[in-house]
């Protein structure tokens, strides 16, 4: 979805003509698991992460435009509502030091984009969901310009034929209606990238799936949502429901949302993009002039154009990648689980966390995914999203005990073997896992801390101890002390 997209209406044909040409997408990426030579020889790591801006208050700043040409960093890019902006991270080697230097290049980016911010009026914050926004924030018009995300509101509020509902319930509840896709830009996160070989897919996409829920009860990060106190994670059901193209009666007939856990372990990346073509109509029915097999053939590597945008528009918790780079084709999980923040220590011991565990379990000789039923991956991931650090997870061979014991006992000493295995050096692996071991310690994380300042501050308007709360937030974001110290 990052690329720019010009046709503005589709026809009947233009869909017809789509659905040959991704079929045959798909019959080449099948042929070339089998023959191509991916890039494997020293797998790369990768980070993204989406920003909120705000104004001098706390409220949300419709600045997006004016604030990516004052930082004019090309890693910088703009995202769907104009209250956001998205860093693009260089991707790196964990065995070079490479979560360090995350954590030492995203910090430098971000002291320098705030400074220009500044000179616009805002101020970026990295935190799930601007716990300042109101239903006047989430109109028609403050989706991005960009012309793509004009068009993927319209796609996919035509595809569904009515409004969205929006109907979440935790210590507060929230039943409203939106007659856009405005509310998924309240959805913003962390994207972890980890290269894979073919072979290694399944195993690092099955990992991945079974520690969600983990993930969740460790750095949740949103619980305020259009000033109600909803679920620890309220991006999870929020970006459910803002992008749901099915009406009421489709949900009924058991037609699959586009934003999806998923419902089986996998034996292949094929699995996924198969599954994607099969059970989601394209949203953006664009075709280019590349013939896919011809490319083969004659040595090149195509670029599956139709495949990759499409998987873009299906929004997996964890994402298959496929990509080119300096001429080799790779392939890539994209975990999409977590929300930005608190601080950009905080985000990194997360990616270590993950990075470590994933590795250790998709190579363990017994792995997880063989022991534990889909369906308890995805009820993990459900209750952390409501709870967040106090649930009570399943895992294979424990039975259902608290998060904080799971994670301190079982998984991190898993996640540390996984990042010796990347060849992190020890101090580092330490000092990220540490936070993370923090945390749990502490019961605390971005969503708890939250929660316990708004807590503080009944006595108060609800608008206004959300913006004085997001300001000390904000302040204790710069010192780049890990949350759970913050108090």
């Amino acid at each position: 979805m990052g690329e720019e997209i010009d046709a503005q209406e589709f026809t009947g044909a233009d869909r017809t003509r789509h659905r040959e040409k991704i079929r045959r997408n798909l019959d080449v990426f099948e042929r070339m698991l089998g023959e191509a030579r991916f890039d494997t020889d020293d797998p790369m790591t990768g980070l993204e992460l989406e920003l909120n801006l705000i104004d001098e208050v706390g409220d949300p700043a419709m600045r997006n435009e004016e604030v990516l040409r004052a930082i004019a960093d090309p890693a910088f890019v703009t995202e769907l509502g104009r209250f956001n902006v998205e860093i693009n991270v260089p991707p790196a080697k964990l065995r070079e030091g490479g979560l360090t230097t995350f954590e030492n290049d995203l910090r430098q980016r971000l002291n320098d984009a705030e400074t220009r911010a500044e000179t616009q009026g805002a101020n970026l914050v990295m935190i799930g969901i601007l716990p300042t926004l109101a239903e006047q924030h989430l109109r028609r018009s403050t989706l991005s310009a960009d012309s793509r995300y004009a068009l993927l509101n319209e796609q996919v509020l035509d595809a569904r034929g009515e409004d969205i509902a929006i109907s979440i319930a935790g210590p507060e509840r929230l039943e409203t209606t939106t007659d856009s896709i405005v509310p998924e830009a309240a959805c913003t996160s962390t994207q972890f990238h980890v290269q894979t070989s073919p072979a290694q897919f399944a195993a690092y996409w099955n990992a991945s799936q079974a520690i969600a829920g983990v993930q969740l009860a460790a750095a949740a990060n949103s619980p305020y949502l259009l000033g109600r106190e909803l679920w620890r994670e309220s991006r999870i059901p929020l970006f459910e429901q803002a992008t749901d193209t099915r009406s009421e009666e489709l949900k009924v007939q058991g037609v699959r949302p586009r934003v999806w856990f998923g419902e089986r372990w996998i034996t292949s990346v094929f699995d996924l993009f198969e599954e994607n073509v099969r059970y989601f109509p394209a949203l953006l029915p664009i075709v280019d002039d590349e013939d896919p097999l011809e490319v083969l053939d004659s040595g090149g590597i195509p670029s599956l154009a139709e495949l990759k945008l499409h998987n873009g528009t299906v929004y997996r918790w964890n994402r298959p990648v496929y990509d080119i780079a300096d001429g080799m084709p790779h392939l890539r999980v994209e975990n999409r689980i977590l929300a930005a923040g608190p601080t950009v220590a905080d985000t990194v011991a997360n990616a270590a966390f993950y990075f470590g565990l994933v590795r250790a379990l998709a190579e363990d000789e017994r792995p997880v995914w063989s022991r534990m039923p889909f369906a308890t991956a995805r009820e993990n991931f459900q209750a952390a999203a409501r709870q967040g650090i106090d649930v009570r997870l399943g895992w294979p061979g424990v039975g259902q005990i608290p998060a904080t014991e799971l994670i301190r006992e079982h998984l991190l000493p898993l996640a540390s073997e996984g990042l010796n295995a990347w060849g992190v050096d020890a101090a580092e692996r330490d000092r990220y896992l540490g936070i993370i071991d923090g945390r749990c310690a502490a019961r605390t994380n971005g969503a708890e801390w939250f929660a316990r300042k708004m807590h503080a501050r009944d006595g108060m308007e609800r608008f206004d101890a959300l913006r004085a709360t997001l300001l000390e937030y904000r302040e204790a974001m710069h010192t780049n002390e890990p949350v759970h110290t913050w108090e």
